[in-house]
């Protein structure tokens, strides 16, 4: 692992692997982001098989992995950070690849979901663990599944926020309605028109993505995601994901899938314009380990940022067998 912490430009000098690098004292100015402005946040690269990891931990025991989604980077776990350091576990919230500050690698093929979950476990042996327990929500959600799919051994505890189960999402892309919740698949597989279209009006597209967020996310933070969209390469690599995805035939994802025995929680948003009520709820034989499933019905798609509490709460009682010690704080929602 190989840390570089400064602030940084867009344009800054990057190295051979695609990463950038940084001058001195990220580290401050990352600690300034989460909202009490008290926690110590570590910085760094792990590197992971083709890809450098840029991350952010803070706290101590247990590691928790927050794998983030689309179109968001690390500081999309902003409001989930400090409470669970708070409640004594170790956590690290990852770029994921392509993202923010982690490497880019050209092309569509490296965005496969089963490189995805390699990172994850890469990532999680690069800290120091043999195993973790996951949060992942969007693309993150779908990173985690595929990695208690295929790395069972490094996945103790799973929370799914607003990802459908891979079986559930092919099942319900065969419903019109969900086709039309999900049309941004089928353009972000065009060649070259959606990276212009995204970058046009100062990020316009993305910034409309993430309106119906419940407060709507602030003027600075806003700010936060346009550093990270403009990043060189950045609007290419996220595209890429779905690009993948939809060229991925749909005999070989399911060949994919295995059950997951890991105990797993569920947590939605009622109020999620992109993943409709039928792709909710997986097979119980895909997810044999699924523990219950939590439905917020005042939260959108982004539901860690619009009931940040209630998430932090279902998320530190699930994890708490992870770490039996650990004096949990009473609920306030």
């Amino acid at each position: 692992m190989s840390t570089s912490p400064g602030t940084h430009t867009p344009e800054g000098p990057r190295s051979a692997s695609g990463t950038p690098n940084l001058p001195p004292g990220l580290a401050d100015t990352f600690t300034s982001l989460v909202p009490d402005g008290r926690t110590q946040l570590r910085e760094g690269y792990a590197d992971v098989g083709d890809v450098k990891l840029h991350y952010v931990e803070a706290g101590d025991g247990p590691l928790i992995v927050l794998l983030h989604g689309f179109p968001e980077f690390w500081f999309g776990w902003r409001l989930q950070i400090s409470p669970l350091a708070a409640a004594g576990f170790r956590v690290v919230a990852p770029d994921m690849r392509g993202y923010n500050l982690s490497s880019r690698p050209a092309g569509v093929a490296p965005y496969a979901v089963d490189k995805l979950a390699d990172d994850v476990c890469g990532l999680i042996r690069e800290r120091g663990a043999e195993s973790a327990l996951l949060v992942g929500h969007d693309w993150g959600g779908t990173a985690a599944w595929a990695t208690a799919m295929n790395h069972p051994e490094v996945v103790d505890r799973m929370a799914i926020l607003d990802a459908a189960h891979p079986r559930a999402l092919q099942k319900g892309l065969r419903n019109p309605r969900q086709l039309l919740r999900s049309w941004y698949f089928f353009f972000f597989a065009l060649p070259g028109l959606p990276e212009r279209v995204v970058r046009a009006g100062h990020w316009r597209f993305f910034r409309r993505f993430v309106r119906d967020a419940r407060p709507a996310y602030s003027p600075e933070e806003i700010d936060r995601y346009v550093e990270a969209w403009s990043q060189p390469g950045a609007a290419s690599a996220m595209i890429n994901y779905y690009r993948c995805s939809v060229r991925e035939s749909q005999k070989k994802a399911a060949a994919a899938i295995r059950p997951i025995s890991a105990p797993t929680l569920l947590i939605w948003g009622e109020l999620d314009r992109y993943l409709g009520p039928g792709v909710r709820e997986p097979d119980p034989s895909d997810v044999p380990g699924l523990d219950r499933i939590e439905r917020l019905p005042n939260a959108s798609h982004w539901v860690h940022h619009d009931e940040p509490e209630r998430v932090n709460q279902l998320l530190i009682d699930f994890f708490a067998p992870a770490h039996p010690t650990q004096q949990r704080p009473t609920s306030t929602t």
